[in-house]
C-alpha cells in the first residue's frame, strides 16, 4: 500500500514557520466545504459544519485506503476563511456578525465520484444535520503571506497585525482571512495550539 504525507509534500503550504511572515503561492486545490454564520463558540452550525466535515474526510480516506488505488493518508486540517459584511465590525469582541466557510482540503487523487460515495455513505449511517449544506469546490487562492501562531486564538492579534504589516510593505490586502487549525484544540493545551494565519494579497 503506497502511503503520502500531505503535509510534508505540501511543506511550505502546511509547516510555516511561527518566527517569520513568508509569502507563498498557493495553488488551486479541492476543498470540502461547509458555509454558515455566527459565533463560533456558540454557533450550533459551526459545530454541525465541523463535525460533518471530519465525518466526510475521514469515510474518504478509508474508501481511498480500501480502494483500486490503495492509498493511506492522513486526513488535512481544519480550515476556515471568516469576514463579515462590514468589515469594521469584524471584531473579537462581538463575534455574531462573523460568517465563515469552514472547510477539508482534499488530495487530487480523491475523485468526485468517491465523494459522492462517501456522502451517501456518511448521511445513510449518521445522517449529521450540516450533511445538506456540505459541497465539493475547487478553491484559488493564489498569492499569500502567512505565519504560524502558537497559543490561543484569543492572542492571535499582533500575529494578525504581523501579517498585515508585511503585506501592506509591499502590496495590498486581498480575499479573506484564512486560518488552518493544526492540531484538535479538544485534546492539546490552548497554550500549545498552533494556527496558520493566512491572508491572500495582490
Amino acid at each position: 500500500m503506497k502511503k503520502v504525507d500531505l503535509k510534508k509534500e505540501m511543506k511550505h503550504l502546511y509547516q510555516p514557520s511561527a518566527k517569520e511572515v513568508a509569502q507563498i503561492d498557493v495553488p488551486t486545490m479541492n476543498y470540502l466545504m461547509v458555509d454558515g454564520e455566527g459565533d463560533p463558540n456558540t454557533s450550533q452550525a459551526y459545530s454541525d459544519a465541523v463535525e460533518v466535515l471530519f465525518m466526510v474526510s475521514y469515510a474518504v480516506k478509508f474508501m481511498v485506503k480500501k480502494g483500486a488505488s490503495a492509498i493511506d493518508y492522513g486526513v488535512m486540517p481544519l480550515e476556515g476563511l471568516w469576514w463579515a459584511d462590514d468589515m469594521s465590525r469584524f471584531t473579537t469582541t462581538d463575534k455574531s456578525n462573523w460568517k465563515w466557510t469552514m472547510m477539508i482540503m482534499q488530495p487530487s487523487f480523491v475523485t468526485p465520484e468517491i465523494i459522492d460515495s462517501a456522502i451517501a455513505d456518511v448521511k445513510k449511517k449518521k445522517n449529521p444535520p450540516a450533511i445538506y449544506k456540505l459541497r465539493l469546490e475547487a478553491f484559488a487562492e493564489g498569492r499569500c503571506a502567512q505565519i504560524l501562531h502558537i497559543g490561543p486564538f484569543s492572542e492571535e492579534g499582533p500575529t494578525i497585525e504581523k501579517v498585515h504589516q508585511f503585506i501592506d510593505s509591499k502590496s495590498k490586502r486581498t480575499g479573506k482571512h484564512h486560518e488552518v487549525y493544526l492540531n484538535d484544540i479538544r485534546k492539546a493545551d490552548p497554550a500549545k495550539w498552533k494556527t496558520i494565519i493566512r491572508q491572500p494579497m495582490q
